[in-house]
């Protein structure tokens, strides 16, 4: 495969997303324009659990739904799986977009060998009959140091991950839809750059979670740049420390409440792929514990250096929050509701006012 340039990796792009346009007024968050960023669909845990329950109190129920909804609260655009419709309620969804001036991602799986090819393209087809020019998708659903309990069993996750992306590439080269691979407490730093750089395809980048990676015990800030280079999407998300026994307590909080520097992000991500969207990943759950303390935590990373540990623990404790981090447990299904959305609303508020590019 001819190996391409950054230059024309990131370049090969529609055109950037017309974000001038009129915009909503945000009332119940203040902000008097259009946020610059969109809304990833797992900022939604909640809601989308609303809504495959039927619930009246569900604000959306769907691809299309949660579009119109976004662009309601002033947002750029979503990340969002289109799930099983057809290729008419995709071009809705394109037409919606279009009409609101409105970015459109898609979001689905790899495919997981070749029986499972013509679902994937029909996902690569859904997308870009949405509008789509990239996808979102994610080679591990759980977290590594969870889902793992030896170095072979990582090893052998690897090599299906990169066997899918074999399978993948093809397809996204045949239909024009770049995919983005999520690191998603999953790979380390030089474990995807690797991957990514194997296949040198302009159709294969990444998307770039800003907090992801704290949990293996990695920079945030030297993660964001070292993935800048290949990132087609990213998941911008703000992080809060607590201390805990065996580690630390890590949580998603609204964009500027956390210890991140997202302005510096941001830029540090913009420069490298103007084009990039922004997607907000406000996931409102209780702190995930990172039990960093305990053997089992390094069973796959067992050549990783003593002072990764302590550079981390050290983050931990001078960024330990000083008020309390989110929590849902023992809420009432409707206090749920109201918390998870006021913190979208709070982060689009911020990004509001906070970010200009």
């Amino acid at each position: 495969m001819k190996p391409i340039s950054r230059r024309e990796a990131l370049g090969r792009v529609a055109g950037a997303v017309a974000l001038a346009a009129a915009s909503p007024v945000l009332a119940a968050t203040g902000a008097a324009s259009r946020a610059p960023i969109g809304i990833g669909m797992h900022s939604y845990g909640f809601q989308w659990r609303a809504a495959k329950q039927n619930r009246e109190s569900a604000k959306f129920h769907d691809a299309l739904t949660f579009l119109q909804y976004a662009h309601q609260l002033g947002a750029a655009g979503v990340q969002v799986s289109i799930g099983d419709n057809d290729r008419a309620y995709a071009q809705r969804i394109k037409a919606e977009a279009e009409k609101h001036g409105l970015y459109f991602e898609a979001q689905f799986q790899l495919p997981k060998d070749d029986t499972d090819l013509d679902r994937f393209e029909r996902d690569v087809r859904l997308a870009r009959d949405a509008g789509a020019t990239v996808f979102r998708t994610a080679c591990l659903s759980g977290r590594r140091y969870e889902t793992f309990k030896s170095v072979e069993e990582f090893r052998d996750f690897s090599a299906q991950s990169i066997n899918s992306i074999r399978l993948a590439e093809p397809v996204l080269k045949r239909h024009r839809l770049r995919m983005a691979v999520e690191n998603h407490k999953d790979w380390l730093v030089p474990e995807l750059l690797k991957i990514v750089r194997k296949f040198s395809s302009e159709w294969i980048g990444i998307c770039v979670d800003t907090g992801n990676s704290i949990a293996l015990m990695e920079d945030a800030m030297k993660v964001i740049e070292e993935y800048a280079p290949f990132a087609f999407s990213v998941h911008l998300k703000d992080m809060a420390f607590a201390e805990s026994p065996d580690g630390f307590l890590l949580s998603e909080v609204p964009l500027g409440r956390g210890y991140l520097s997202i302005p510096r992000i941001v830029e540090t991500l913009r420069k490298a792929n103007p084009t990039v969207q922004l997607n907000l990943e406000m996931i409102t759950r209780d702190p995930l514990r990172i039990p960093c303390l305990t053997d089992t935590y390094w069973v796959t990373m067992p050549n990783a250096p003593a002072s990764q540990l302590a550079q981390s623990l050290a983050a931990a404790k001078q960024h330990n929050s000083t008020t309390p981090l989110p929590r849902t447990s023992g809420l009432q299904p409707a206090e749920q509701l109201r918390l998870e959305d006021e913190h979208v609303r709070a982060s689009l508020a911020w990004a509001a006012s906070n970010l200009r590019f």
